[in-house]
């Protein structure tokens, strides 16, 4: 029996919503693992510039704008990593969009925003990465989820809705593609800081209301996340699917 490591050397990982954030701490840490890193966000500019940084680590880097609510440009995305690497091994599903509104104020274009990017684009990059891992027979996929897929919260209800539609997608698909020896799961952060909302969780109101729900009394930093994706995207998880880390500082252990 091989012993289980988190090496990824020459491993092809596509991340979504990659230039910051949660998503860029974790293409910094596939990169150092050892994977090639597709870099992906609707922006190109900024898609170069990380690719460029992360290429520092000694692996590749390819930097492919792309908007994850447009089925085609999803479809093209996976062409163009194909023709360029020949496969994809890992998929990471984390581009998303929030907005914080009372329930009573939401409109259609609210709701439409957060489901699109959140839900719609999650399922339609993973199955038209999922066509090309079948056809491997072979894939890692791992849908960035939240806590609050698994419990509520106020003024976020599409996120909410959103996101507990991806720990459920994640169980289907699982379900599903085990037999093409794919296996699915989902990271479920808790309040993360990073610079979309650090301005916000700085303010004295917010703070308090969250942290005296968590039990370690701290946000999470990015890094806290990137050693899960590790573990969810290297063989050490390979009799692993279906499932659910959440790495919230002990939000929902009550």
């Amino acid at each position: 029996m091989n012993n289980p490591t988190f090496d990824l050397t020459n491993k092809v990982a596509i991340v979504t919503g990659s230039t910051k954030g949660i998503g860029r701490g974790i293409a910094e840490g596939l990169a150092k693992a050892g994977a090639n890193v597709v870099i992906v966000s609707r922006n190109q500019d900024d898609c170069n510039q990380v690719a460029e940084e992360i290429k520092k680590f000694g692996h590749d880097a390819l930097p492919v704008a792309t908007d994850v609510t447009n089925q085609k440009a999803i479809d093209e995305l996976v062409k163009k990593v194909t023709e360029y690497y020949g496969r994809i091994d890992i998929l990471v599903n984390n581009a998303g969009s929030a907005i914080t509104k009372k329930s009573e104020d939401l409109t259609e274009a609210d709701w439409d925003r957060v489901l699109n990017v959140d839900l719609k684009g999650v399922f339609f990059c993973a199955q038209a990465v999922g066509r090309q891992m079948i056809s491997q027979k072979q894939g890692k996929i791992i849908n960035i989820a939240s806590i609050l897929g698994l419990v509520g919260d106020r003024q976020v209800l599409p996120y909410c809705v959103a996101k507990g539609g991806v720990v459920q997608m994640t169980k289907a698909l699982a379900l599903e593609w085990a037999k093409h020896n794919i296996q699915v799961n989902s990271l479920c952060p808790g309040y993360v800081i990073t610079p979309m909302n650090q301005a916000d969780l700085k303010e004295e109101k917010i703070h308090n209301h969250i942290t005296k729900k968590i039990a370690m009394r701290r946000f999470g930093e990015i890094s806290d996340m990137v050693g899960a994706a590790i573990l969810m995207a290297s063989n050490a998880s390979d009799y692993m699917t279906g499932q659910m880390i959440v790495i919230d500082g002990g939000w929902t252990a009550e």
